[in-house]
């Protein structure tokens, strides 16, 4: 089996005359399935008894028999993209360019969570847009459309989309990028996923078999190719922590409040009734919409409540 077509470099440095260079494409506790740059694919563990991989690592991995192999080394990575709660952190995907959340017209998504993956991926530096999945349901369109105005204002790219009749506007925004799809359950994720990538199914029985359950494969990340784009498939999520974040890291991810830091007439303004307040005013005049100001209220007020309980 071979998943890859469009080829993401591998670090030729990690390989040597008894290791061979490859890329985790999916992720089971401390089982890693290696897709080797031939194609090949080992069913893998890493070497002692810590691993902190996720799908997108490239790493150098030792062959210890048919289709096996010990992971020793990994390749420094260019961005990792995790939430975390107060007592643990999960690792999402290695080496991302981009992230897209998946929301739906039906059923209703929380623009609290989209707004977190987003504050995330501004953290890492990742490029972002939302979809809005399901469009072919006339009758729900329009108001979930009203609700994704506020990411639009913020300059969040907003793929309105039905899987099940065109993906081509997102695939063209996949081009060229190693995406991670995140979104809550019933989004319609997999079906937008079999559509972008037909032989996804067919590859998933094939993972599963490598890592010898197939629940395993269903309940954590994997990584697929098409000629021109790389995906990282996530399982569908109902929360997403920003333990990791610092206030100004959270206040940094809203990219339209970036033009007015520094500006509130206190150094420690933390933007609710002081006076001069800069992203008040911003507000105010419509420059930041009052939806991603109470949003970011809310994000930082939950997450100072979650450190003050650790």
């Amino acid at each position: 089996m071979r998943l890859h077509g469009f080829t993401l470099p591998l670090d030729a440095g990690l390989a040597s005359a008894e290791h061979i260079s490859g890329e985790v494409v999916a992720a089971y506790g401390r089982q890693y399935l290696v897709e080797c740059a031939s194609g090949a694919l080992l069913a893998c563990v890493p070497r002692g008894k810590k691993s902190l991989l996720a799908c997108g690592d490239r790493v150098s991995v030792a062959p210890t028999g048919p289709g096996q192999g010990v992971i020793d080394e990994a390749a420094p990575r260019t961005t990792d993209f995790f939430r975390s709660a107060a007592h643990r952190t999960k690792l999402i995907a290695a080496n991302a360019t981009q992230v897209a959340v998946i929301c739906a017209t039906d059923p209703s998504f929380s623009d609290e969570l989209v707004t977190r993956v987003l504050v995330a991926a501004e953290h890492q530096g990742l490029k972002a847009l939302v979809i809005l999945n399901k469009s072919d349901l006339i009758d729900r369109l329009e108001g979930a459309r009203e609700r994704l105005v506020p990411f639009e204002q913020a300059g969040y790219p907003v793929i309105v989309m039905s899987a099940r009749q065109d993906t081509a506007p997102l695939a063209r925004a996949l081009e060229g990028e190693v995406t991670v799809l995140v979104g809550q359950s019933g989004m319609g994720k997999s079906t937008l996923l079999n559509a972008l990538v037909p032989e996804a199914n067919r590859a998933t029985r094939e993972i599963s078999t490598f890592l010898a359950s197939g629940r395993h494969t269903t309940s954590h990340a994997r990584l697929y190719r098409t000629d021109r784009a790389a995906i990282i498939d996530c399982p569908g999520l109902q929360e997403f922590g920003l333990a990791h974040l610092a206030w100004n890291d959270i206040e940094a991810g809203f990219p339209e409040f970036r033009p007015h830091l520094g500006l509130c007439r206190f150094q420690d303004c933390r933007h609710r009734s002081e006076p001069g307040c800069a992203l008040h005013a911003a507000a105010a005049n419509g420059r930041i919409h009052a939806r991603r100001m109470e949003l970011f209220h809310r994000i930082v007020t939950a997450e100072r409540g979650n450190a003050a309980s650790r």
